[in-house]
This record gives structure tokens, sequence and C-alpha cells, in this order.
């Protein structure tokens, strides 16, 4: 019973198939280094780098140019997991694996992290266009201007993370009682924009990362309403990923993941007592509370705390 209980943690593993940070971690190190791996073959080649450019990146990045994106709409998804540059794809992987985590560990496995890092960078990429076609000092670059990387989707993570559970406190080994979420968010900001101001960046960014922040804050918005969006994109993920499975255990699988969803809601559900709470897992919450605080308990285990209290009560 106690292992039971404890796999439905979220942790950083391999082979952890509800661990959406995990699959969204090697998507975009695997495209990193497949990229990095054809540069070496079209220097090796001796075809040169702007051959790659031209061959490869062109049709990888996102264009600002809507008439090029139009002939290219694939760039809609290659350009939000791909990096060339290390330290792009490192800052990135850092924040994604940060944010990712504190978002799956309080909405206990509710599957928010692909849909919200999907609908972020589109929403980064609507603004990145718009603006640069609509703003006049960035005009004259749309020919030539065109991006790529996890940005949005990391600023969409980080984001709604903190608008999901602003009081929520991370690594309590460094502070007592942990370091609050807004703080760790306060950073993310701090770096990304003196990585633009003062690190020679392209203004031009700031769009893309407007609009994930933008799609982290309404999408959030809406869950805590109990409007989830991006339930339609789980389902697709996992048909795809599900699709050579027998029936049978499929729809198990999807039963138990359906069930995982409800672990946060945005308004308590009425009370039901269900047998005997486990005193393992009373102090498993207990702990909970006391290293990250009361607002990152989920909804399925403030109503244990509650059965508990109530067999308590009755034992009086």
């Amino acid at each position: 019973m106690q292992v039971a209980e404890k796999e439905r943690m979220p942790r950083l593993s391999l082979g952890e198939e509800k661990n959406m940070v995990t699959q969204l971690l090697l998507l975009n190190i695997t495209v990193y280094i497949l990229l990095l791996f054809i540069q070496v073959i079209y220097r090796m080649e001796d075809y040169g780098i702007p051959a790659f450019n031209r061959d490869i990146l062109a049709n990888t990045m996102l264009p600002a140019d809507p008439m090029t994106l139009l002939t290219k709409p694939w760039t809609i998804i290659t350009a939000m997991f791909a990096h060339l540059q290390f330290w792009d794809i490192f800052s990135n992987m850092v924040w994604l694996f940060v944010f990712g985590t504190i978002l799956q560990n309080v909405s206990s496995h509710h599957r928010l992290v692909i849909p919200l890092y999907i609908f972020g960078s589109f929403c980064g990429m609507a603004f990145y266009v718009t603006g640069m076609n609509l703003i006049p000092a960035f005009r004259p670059l749309v020919p030539t201007s065109s991006l790529m990387g996890a940005g949005a989707g990391v600023m969409a993570l980080a984001v709604g993370a903190t608008v999901l559970t602003p009081k929520g406190r991370v690594f309590p080994l460094l502070m007592q009682g942990g370091v609050p979420v807004w703080v760790i968010t306060l950073i993310f900001f701090a770096l990304h924009g003196t990585a633009v101001f003062a690190g020679g960046g392209s203004l031009t960014v700031l769009l893309y990362l407007l609009g994930g922040g933008f799609m982290g804050y309404m999408f959030m918005a809406q869950f805590k309403k109990g409007h989830n969006w991006g339930t339609w994109i789980n389902d697709i993920f996992f048909n795809v990923g599900h699709i050579f499975h027998p029936k049978e255990k499929k729809e198990a699988l999807k039963a138990e993941i359906t069930t995982s969803r409800s672990g946060f809601r945005a308004t308590p559900v009425p009370f039901t007592k269900v047998g005997h709470v486990p005193e393992h897992k009373i102090n498993e919450i207990l702990d909970k509370i006391n290293a990250h605080g009361i607002d990152t308990l989920t909804a399925e285990e403030k109503e244990t705390l509650l059965r508990a209290s109530k067999e308590k009560e009755g034992e009086v």
C-alpha cells in the first residue's frame, strides 16, 4: 500500500509515463542533438554553415514574414522544440524542469505541463508575428527575422505555476519553510530581462516571451475555474503514444490517468468518507505541509485530511 501511494508522486525518471516534464526535456534535447549532428555533417562535407542555415534552419525556425510562414506551416511545431546554442537549451531546460515539476506536484499529475507548453508557444508565436508586422520599429526586420526555442513555452509554465500556487514553497533545504514560488519566478524574469537588455539580445524576442506569459495566465485562470483547455491535447498524445496497445489495457490506463486528473479542483467537492485513512498517508501529507506549506496540497490530499479528522472525531 505504501509503495502504491508513493508511486503517485511525480518524479524525474525516464520511464515515468505520467511525468510530462521528462517527456518535454527528452524531446527538446533530442531535437538539439539532431540539429547539432546535422550541422557537423554539413561542416564535414564542406557544405558550410550558410548551406546549413538555408537548408535546415530556414525550415525549422518560425519566420516573421506571414507570407513565408504560409509556405512553411510546419515551423509552428518545429520552432518550439528547436535550439542550436548550448546555453539557450541549458537555460530553458533548467527552468522547464523547475516550473514543470512545481506544476506536477501541485496539480497531482493533472497533465497540465504539455498543453500549457504548447499553448504558450503558439501564443508566443502569434504575438511575435503580429508584433513584428504591426510595430513600426520592427517592420524593417521582418524579411530576415525568425526565431526558435522553448522560451515562450517555459514562460507559460512559469506564469502558470505562479498563478496556480502563488503562496507555494519549493526547495525547503535552502531556507526554513522553502522558497516561495513567486520569488523563483521573479528570479526567472530578472535573468531573462538581463539576457535581453544587458546581454545584447534582440528585443523582438520579448514579443515571443510576452505571448507565452499571457497564455500562462489565461490558461491557469480558466483552469482554476474548472475549465481545462488542454484535455484534447492530452488525449491526442495518449492515443498516439498507445496506438499499438491492446484495447483493454489502453482503456484501463486511460481510466487511471483520467482519475489522476482530478487532483486539483477550483472548488472543493462535498465530503465523502471512504474507509480508514492509512497512518503513513497522513504522515506524508503532514510532511508535505511542513516542507512546502498547506497551499501546495492537492484537493485529494485535503479530502484525505478531512476524512482523517472525521474519523478521529468519530472515535472520541
